[in-house]
């Protein structure tokens, strides 16, 4: 039964979800919290491995919560459920793109999609600041503030900021991953 659940849950998220994995993020939380699969801590620390890991960070949380579910055959489910969709879609739309585009209602409806993609992308971040840094798991709860993860989350921007005025471009994700990972081990650590 778990594994049906898992493969329709993640179908579910592939289907509705626009803006790629980080506009999935916000889908996928709501799900596993409700059906308990993982807290929300797990999800954090899933979210922030997905996304130093190789790979898109949708199929990556999709593996790694049906794993915790269903193991093997859990992990390959929840994977073929999220991708499906976006398979099938990217398929359909590589034959008839250049068609499509032509069309007010596809501009129209891809005008309307955007924003709605930036919206989920920023509540997740939200969310996100709220659970890490403030230690808030929703708006009720009290404030705990995680003062090392705001420093650590202070130092990266201003590593940003000074790589990228140096260097005239943005910095390297990599470069920022490792730092912050640097970072991690050496502020909690102590």
């Amino acid at each position: 039964m778990i594994y049906l659940q898992l493969f329709f849950t993640f179908l579910q998220i592939g289907a509705f979800s626009f803006g790629g994995g980080y506009g999935m993020i916000s889908l996928i939380r709501e799900k596993v919290l409700l059906y308990g699969w993982l807290t929300e801590e797990e999800l954090l620390n899933m979210i922030a491995v997905s996304e130093s890991t190789p790979g898109p960070i949708a199929v990556n949380i999709a593996t790694f919560v049906g794993s915790t579910q269903g193991g093997i055959i859990g992990s390959l489910l929840a994977m073929l459920g999220v991708i499906l969709p976006s398979f099938i879609i990217i398929l359909i739309i590589a034959a008839l793109i250049q068609n499509l585009l032509k069309y007010a209602g596809v501009k129209a409806f891809l005008g309307g999609v955007r924003p709605c993609v930036i919206g989920l992308i920023l509540a997740t971040a939200i969310t996100m600041f709220m659970s890490t840094i403030l230690g808030m798991a929703d708006i009720k709860n009290a404030m705990s503030v995680d003062y090392r993860g705001f420093i650590i989350l202070v130092l990266l921007f201003i590593a940003a900021f000074a790589l990228e005025k140096i260097q005239k471009k943005k910095p390297s994700p990599i470069l920022m991953i490792l730092l912050s990972a640097a970072l991690g081990i050496a502020f909690y650590s102590i």
